[in-house]
């Protein structure tokens, strides 16, 4: 008995001896970690480092606590003591995180880079790695790592999915749409990948699948507003903007500060014709992000559109702000002219900011710089140098090719001229023509071209742009087919096309139209111009063609849908910018048959009437 007593009392104290060895402590307290019990776990710790400060495990651990308890500065100093005596990829991997959330992207990275470069096979290394390299805005690098992931584990739906959405960011639509399919099918029902595939969708143009997504995320999540919004974005692109006005309702009521919500049915309203409900909805908005230059942005083209240029023209000045900002105009150190300046004795530089057409449009602002004693310099796209080198009261006109500048005191973007100016509507500067006159070589050149195409046939020649450029975020509403002017093709003129470029789906009809078309020789600006001047009339989509042939002083057409552009305004057939401007505007049908319908009558009228010899086309 006294036998047994002894064994027992020997075997419970090297029971006692073995749970107090570090080895031990640390395997008790991971198995507390593990069951949330991180007081317990932080003690085993401390009794481990008690016996032996430098036990790489115990360090490991308490950083893991450390790092759980959100204490990452606390995690970075114990992770990097337990790397001090063991270098291992899950410590380096610990260290990597704690890095990550404290910001410290850089090292971050180099710490998972270590730890795939222990553990080469491990898929979660890699992940890891691509989140830091995304976070540090090194996407390409991070899709390598994500990638490299999906190979290791194919079934891994979570590494498809952030493939799918780096490609997305990256802009590869088509392979970020195979990431997301994959994802789909390991995983179905996602919400989060129906609704990024939906944003991939609606990018490529598939928007009616993209609508299809975004209810099927809204269906899984219907409290989340983002996915209304998403849902009402879509329909918006289909040009079904009563539909689209319901989800963004819908978008506002689960999150009333939503301000894409917000803008998106101010466009929808827009859309509609509904300008004061939508002004009304865009100052509520701004009230609730005071500093938001989007909201400012949209406000002052609605507000322009409708007639008020003075709140307008400052509210887009807003383009200047945060993210809005054009990338590619210079951060000058000089300060921007806003009108409040003399420039009397200074040099002024003017340098294009947005389109082509609206360089052309506010060039016109030049000579009024001059006439205030400024020496200018303007600065514009090649393509435009050889038509605006000539124009009145310029110092110097420079290619954007041709560089920076230094030497002068002032900058100001030729687009917020206008606003520099305080124009109003009846302040615009309307005498044309202001562009230099075409030099007489060129216009015989074209004259010469046009003669041996048409011949002596005494019928007026109409030059026509169909269609804008296709990256336009309107170009879906502004660009027309080709095949819908053939009505114009009997009208008794000769029809020549100014369209640069046609697109695919205009080549044929236009081989087949029996239209004029030089176009191969039209090298700039300056060459459309002379062209412009040899004929009798410009129909035109709103595109840069409009501009130029409005400020050559030609009689001109311009087709406009439904809203237009702000510079056109709002139920007038004419243009306070261009005195030989006729505007030939859609209704709310928006159809564009109607639209040239009337165009082809108001020919045949003048034609008639030029035949009479009432008057020239």
């Amino acid at each position: 008995m006294n036998r047994r007593k002894s064994r027992a009392a020997a075997d419970k104290t090297s029971t006692n001896s073995d749970a107090a060895t570090p080895a031990a402590l640390h395997a008790l307290g991971l198995s507390h970690l593990q069951r949330g019990q991180w007081l317990d776990a932080q003690i085993c710790c401390q009794k481990a480092l008690a016996i032996d400060p430098a036990y790489a495990d115990a360090l490991y651990l308490m950083g893991l606590l450390a790092l759980e308890a959100g204490h990452h500065d606390h995690a970075v100093d114990w992770l990097a003591s337990a790397i001090a005596q063991a270098v291992r990829g899950e410590y380096l991997s610990a260290l990597g995180r704690a890095l990550q959330r404290l910001g410290r992207l850089d090292e971050a990275v180099k710490a998972f880079d270590k730890a795939v470069q222990l553990r080469p096979d491990d898929p979660r290394g890699w992940k890891d790695l691509a989140g830091a390299l995304s976070e540090a805005q090194r996407a390409d690098e991070a899709l390598l790592a994500c990638r490299h992931a999906l190979q290791l584990n194919p079934d891994d739906a979570d590494a498809a999915e952030r493939c799918g959405t780096l490609l997305l960011d990256l802009g590869r639509m088509e392979e970020a749409l195979a990431c997301l399919d994959l994802c789909d099918d390991l995983h179905p029902n996602r919400a989060s990948v129906l609704e990024k595939r939906g944003h991939v969708l609606h990018r490529l143009g598939r928007l009616a699948e993209a609508v299809a997504d975004h209810r099927r995320a809204h269906a899984l999540n219907p409290d989340n507003p983002n996915a209304c919004n998403n849902i009402g974005a879509s329909l918006q692109a289909l040009r079904r903007d009563d539909e689209a006005l319901v989800w963004f309702d819908l978008a506002v009521a689960l999150k009333p500060d939503f301000v894409m919500a917000r803008l998106n049915k101010a466009l929808s309203l827009t859309q509609l014709g509904c300008f004061d409900e939508a002004l009304v909805l865009l100052d509520e908005t701004k009230a609730i992000d005071p500093d938001n230059a989007e909201i400012e942005w949209n406000l002052s083209l609605l507000q322009l559109m409708t007639g008020n240029f003075e709140a307008g023209w400052a509210g887009r000045e807003a383009r200047w702000k945060g993210r809005m900002r054009s990338a590619s105009y210079p951060a000058f150190s000089q300060p921007m002219w806003r009108g409040d300046v003399d420039l009397a004795g200074k040099t002024i530089l003017v340098a294009e900011d947005e389109g082509l057409g609206d360089t052309i449009q506010f060039a016109r602002y030049v000579p009024l710089l001059a006439e205030r004693g400024a020496r200018v310099i303007l600065v514009v796209r090649d393509a435009l140098y050889p038509l605006l080198s000539g124009l009145s009261g310029l110092a110097q006109c420079l290619p954007a090719s041709a560089g920076s500048l230094r030497n002068f005191d002032l900058h100001c973007p030729i687009c917020s001229l206008p606003a520099a100016f305080a124009t109003r509507l009846s302040s615009i500067p309307s005498a044309i023509p202001y562009l230099p006159a075409p030099a007489p070589s060129r216009m015989q050149e074209w004259k010469d071209r046009l003669a041996r195409r048409t011949g002596a046939n005494g019928k007026p020649r109409v030059g026509l742009v169909w269609s804008g450029n296709p990256q336009h975020g309107n170009d879906h509403n502004r660009s027309i087919p080709l095949r819908k002017f053939s009505r114009l093709l009997n009208a008794g003129a000769d029809i020549v096309s100014l369209q640069r470029e046609p697109r695919p789906g205009d080549r044929t009809p236009l081989d087949q139209s029996g239209i004029v078309d030089l176009t191969s020789h039209l090298t700039d600006f300056a060459d459309t111009a002379a062209l412009v001047s040899c004929l009798d009339l410009v129909i035109t989509v709103d595109t840069s063609v409009a501009h130029l042939a409005g400020a050559l002083g030609r009689p001109t057409w311009v087709l406009l849908p439904y809203v237009p552009d702000y510079r056109w305004l709002l139920d007038r057939d004419d243009s306070p910018w261009y005195p030989t401007m006729r505007l030939f505007r859609q209704d709310e049908r928006r159809d564009w048959d109607l639209v040239l319908d009337r165009v082809r009558d108001a020919l045949a009228a003048r034609i008639c009437d030029r035949a009479a010899g009432d008057h020239p086309l």
